[in-house]
């Protein structure tokens, strides 16, 4: 049995108490954040604590909590040299005061607060300082996935930026083709088909190989079409970028 203490109220903290509480090889003995606020409604209230110097004993102590957060917090521990991980994408393993054994355990998906996540899809990259405790934090997330990865600080900023690139920043231009569907009065479900197929076709070939569009053919014709088409300014700033990115990595022009 791993019993763990999860610090935190944010959307990582929620679904990860979720996930772990169906489990009967983990148990979560008790949870840490400043309101006291209860991660799911039925959670029992003493189960969660306010003061930090109530922490209760536990095997790990799961700091899922802002990036910015990690140092303060991990200063105020109230005890020395048990393993402490946060689930940053970004921050170094070293950000966690050293009077406490240091450890990361990301799983590397988007947290939003009502979509429930299927964790046996969820890649777990986790770090730690020594092999025993490396060997715990596998132990945990096997709970979870089987898709576990002895990922390193620096390699895990790397995966973090890329993620933003593929989840954060694509998600962005949703929002702009919702915007533009609904400027127009045009249904944006229509476009859900192709948004499905353009994620489900790289991961079965190289992304290079599925860039299509108007860009990559230097199709100079529909590309001023579409750029006297759209009104927003911050709109036709993104077109204009990407479709000059694209014809760079391709060896094209305007």
């Amino acid at each position: 049995m791993i019993r763990i203490v999860i610090l935190g109220a944010g959307n990582v903290a929620k679904h990860l108490y979720t996930a772990f509480c169906n489990h009967k090889s983990v148990t979560v003995v008790q949870c840490y954040n400043r309101k006291g606020v209860r991660l799911v409604p039925d959670q029992k209230e003493d189960n969660i604590i306010q003061d930090i110097n109530n922490l209760t004993e536990a095997d790990i102590y799961i700091l899922a909590i802002s990036d910015n957060a990690i140092e303060e917090v991990s200063g105020l521990l109230p005890f020395n040299n048990r393993l402490i991980v946060h689930t940053s994408g970004s921050a170094p393993i070293d950000v966690i005061n050293s009077r406490n054994k240091k450890g990361v355990f990301y799983p590397l998906q988007s947290f939003s607060k009502d979509k429930i996540i299927d964790f046996n899809t969820v890649p777990f990259c986790i770090e730690a300082q020594d092999d025993r405790d490396l060997e715990i934090l596998k132990k945990l997330a096997s709970v979870l996935s089987k898709k576990i990865y002895d990922i390193s600080s620096e390699q895990r900023n790397v995966l973090h930026v890329s993620a933003v690139f593929v989840n954060n920043f694509t998600n962005h231009l949703f929002s702009i083709g919702n915007d533009i569907c609904n400027e127009h009065k045009i249904p944006f479900e229509i476009l859900y088909p192709l948004i499905e197929e353009t994620a489900k076709k790289i991961t079965t070939i190289n992304p290079d190989l599925a860039q299509t569009g108007p860009a990559i053919r230097n199709d100079s014709k529909t590309i001023k079409r579409h750029l006297k088409t759209l009104n927003n300014t911050s709109q036709k700033e993104i077109y204009k970028t990407l479709t000059e990115a694209i014809q760079s990595k391709y060896g094209k022009k305007l």
